[in-house]
């Protein structure tokens, strides 16, 4: 499983590591191994590399890769933030190992400001132990470093990154890779901190999953590990009716777009009968494009009420395009109320801004399962505290509002995260710049509807759906269009039982 720990859960891991009986410098000896062989990789010996060490855990583990570089015949410079007697614990070991002694970079600032003689700087200035801005010497060699024209190597995460958040603190590196230990952190993978991160390796260094129950994680890498176990697959001897009967909500004549695309992409993840409801004028223009989606002429609360006396109707998608009058939430409501499977995006999700309880008190008064899948605007309009609060990491910011709202959010963005109800989260790494386009989250909001409609838990049908379309996107290409989202997702499919 791809757990994801934020820097105090790391913390914590380190310490039941080291009371279970390793020592704190064995873990740092196999780190800054990791450190060198990534450097090994991103150089040649004849070219030279600077070592920038912090005064922590992070100095510590660059000390042991600039032994360990020295040691294979590669040409080191290795500078100390700060003066070697004030270093403490295994960070003073490690420098009492090196055999030579690093340079305070405050004699050799004049140099480090241009660090041009350099092919490779390694960055052990902070990991992610760093909780404030960088500033002095520390915030002057990170400009540096990123006004340079070198390789940059990051020890744990780039300097000046939170960990937790994946935002910048004031200031930080730009690396073209990190070496991080035992698991991954959020900020890892959430912008900007993703786009500083290079390409990440993450290194085994003798901590074990064993600190699991202790440090009670609770957030995961998205990934088909997590969820393939409950990835439909038809039955050999079942029927239509066993795949789940989807219903998507359409928009008005000019506006029917958005739900073909959520309906063909709930049809093609497997729900068994698919349906989109329309006012009279709109329902003769979904008539004219499908063959194997079923059209229903529906106009008002009594109309939907009678569709939906159908029990075997059981997942439901409104929003794409389907407008913010009063309809689209009264809509809303009968669904809810009804106990079908309920996926809301867009519009539905626009109509209640300023009735955020309204609509909490709807969703959880039925037993039916909701998934809402806002993009950061819309996440604004429905839950304006969370969305302006700078404290709040993007899982912070999803989780709560699952918790207040009473159902998945999928808060979508190139971090797309997942959280559900009762606090777990995941966080989405494969999608693609080019699915910044109108009618891609109408895919998504179709696919989340078809997985519940086959009987997908929630959580499991939200972060499968995600997935899923991301794998889609990459293997669709570049200059995708929405449609083509659709046409990939077999394939996509077919990716997540390779991925495992």
């Amino acid at each position: 499983m791809h757990e994801l720990l934020e820097p105090m859960e790391m913390g914590k891991a380190d310490r039941l590591t080291i009371e279970a009986g390793r020592s704190g410098m064995e873990l740092m000896e196999k780190a800054g191994l990791a450190v060198a062989n990534a450097a090994s990789r991103m150089t040649t010996y004849e070219r030279r590399i600077v070592v920038l060490a912090g005064p922590g855990n992070n100095g510590g583990d660059a000390f042991v890769a600039a032994r360990h570089l020295v040691r294979r015949g590669h040409v080191v410079d290795l500078f100390l933030l700060g003066a070697p007697e004030a270093l403490k614990g295994d960070a003073r070991e490690a420098y009492n190992g090196l055999g030579f002694v690093a340079v305070p970079m405050e004699q050799a600032f004049g140099p480090l400001q241009e660090l041009g003689p350099y092919d490779l700087i390694i960055d052990g200035l902070f990991g992610a132990g760093l909780d404030r801005p960088l500033e002095g010497a520390a915030l002057a060699i990170a400009e540096a470093i990123n006004d340079s024209q070198a390789k940059v190597l990051a020890i744990d995460l780039p300097s000046g990154l939170d960990g937790r958040t994946g935002q910048v603190l004031g200031a930080a590196v730009k690396a073209d890779a990190t070496v991080t230990f035992f698991r991954a952190k959020p900020g890892h993978y959430v912008y900007p901190g993703r786009g500083l991160c290079g390409a990440l390796t993450i290194a085994q260094i003798g901590i074990h999953e064993t600190v699991f129950p202790e440090v009670a994680v609770a957030a995961y890498l998205n990934t088909p590990e997590l969820w393939w176990a409950k990835l439909p697959r038809p039955s050999e001897d079942g029927h239509k009716y066993d795949r789940g009967h989807l219903v998507v909500y359409s928009g008005s004549e000019f506006q029917t777009g958005a739900a073909r695309l959520a309906a063909m992409s709930g049809q093609r993840v497997g729900a068994g009968l698919t349906t989109v409801v329309a006012p009279p004028d709109a329902a003769r223009i979904h008539a004219a494009h499908f063959s194997s989606i079923m059209v229903r002429s529906v106009e008002g609360h009594k109309a939907l009420q009678s569709l939906l006396s159908d029990r075997r109707i059981n997942s439901f998608v409104i929003g794409p395009a389907a407008g913010t009058e009063a309809q689209t939430r009264s809509a809303v409501e009968l669904v809810a109320s009804l106990n079908r499977h309920l996926v809301l995006d867009a519009d539905a999700i626009s109509v209640f801004e300023g009735a955020t309880k309204a609509l909490a008190s709807t969703l959880q008064g039925s037993s039916g399962a909701c998934v809402m899948t806002p993009h950061m605007g819309e996440f604004s309009r429905l839950f304006p505290d969370l969305a302006h609060d700078k404290k709040l990491s993007k899982l912070d910011q999803a989780r709560t509002a699952s918790a207040m709202i009473g159902a998945t959010v999928v808060l979508k963005g190139p971090d797309t995260v997942i959280a559900a109800p009762d606090g777990r989260v995941a966080l989405n790494s494969n999608g693609s710049p080019w699915l910044a386009t109108g009618g891609s989250g109408d895919v998504l909001a179709g696919i989340v509807g078809g997985l519940l409609a086959q009987g997908v838990a929630e959580f499991e049908a939200a972060a499968m759906a995600v997935w899923l379309h991301g794998a889609a996107a990459q293997s669709a290409g570049a200059m995708l269009v929405p449609e083509d989202l659709i046409a990939h997702l077999p394939r996509a499919y077919a990716q997540a039982f390779e991925a495992l």
